[in-house]
């Protein structure tokens, strides 16, 4: 492990060690899990990992987080979230991300106060600094804790991290919430959740890890790593048959490949 990376591991230790008892949002992605992994080593039975199953994550993403928090041995609760609920979310603002965090700390603070915990944390890192991210309003409001962006890791880090302590989750492809395929200001309701749902499903069954399928009403923009668009585009028929079968009318490529954020891009 590189000496720096080292130094940063022992900062993350400290900092959890100071904290003393701890919940975390756990989404059973990359960040999250080597976020709950180092705390369990801390903090040993003072950790609480707490998943929210809600139209947003498709039901494989929460199986996978039960799976992992079991792995690593930490108690893992599971809520049920709707944030369809909440008129002003579905309306789907720019601030969505805001609505959907806020609503969901309230929940978090709830549960940590029943069960006695000094603090909430999410698995945030210092990359997430580059991209518009609206919901971070709502980690300052509910005074959530960033342990990984405290302790300057970013991205790479993480995933090196992982792959030496042998999470699974290593080299996990980034996950965002089912709406943040829909275009700001378009409606967000339960059949386009699906249709993005079943089109990503279908992508990544022919070998590719990464996909997003960006919504616009009767056109979907697929966005895939940039070493498997030739592999999207050989297998185009299939993509192209199952889209119209969901729908879609028109189907593309994205040529400059799958990148975080690129919905924020109109907004620059």
């Amino acid at each position: 492990m590189r000496k720096k990376l080292q130094k940063k591991l022992l900062r993350l230790r400290a900092i959890l060690s100071k904290m003393q008892s701890i919940l975390i949002a756990y989404s059973g992605g990359a960040d999250s899990s080597l976020l709950l992994k180092i705390s369990k080593d801390v903090l040993v039975k003072n950790v609480l990992a707490v998943t929210a199953k809600s139209p947003l994550y498709p039901e494989d993403e929460i199986k996978e987080a039960k799976s992992i928090a079991k792995k690593i041995g930490a108690k893992h609760m599971i809520i049920s979230t709707n944030e369809l609920q909440n008129i002003a979310f579905a309306r789907n603002p720019v601030n969505r991300c805001y609505l959907c965090k806020k609503e969901l700390f309230k929940e978090l603070t709830k549960i940590a106060r029943k069960n006695n915990l000094n603090y909430i944390a999410d698995g945030s890192n210092l990359d997430d600094n580059k991209d518009y991210r609206p919901g971070s309003l709502a980690l300052r409001e509910f005074k959530i804790r960033s342990p990984l962006k405290e302790a300057r890791l970013t991205k790479q880090d993480i995933r090196e991290l992982s792959k030496s302590f042998r999470l699974s989750t290593w080299d996990k492809p980034a996950f965002a919430c089912l709406a943040s395929r829909i275009p700001y200001k378009e409606k967000i309701n339960e059949n386009n959740l699906s249709k993005i749902k079943k089109g990503e499903q279908a992508i990544k069954k022919l070998g590719i890890k990464q996909a997003r399928v960006r919504h616009y009403d009767n056109l979907a923009r697929i966005e895939v790593a940039s070493e498997d668009i030739s592999r999207a585009i050989r297998h185009r028929k299939i993509i192209i048959n199952k889209m119209k079968k969901l729908g879609y009318n028109y189907v593309c490529i994205d040529l400059q490949g799958y990148r975080t954020g690129s919905l924020n891009e109109v907004l620059h």
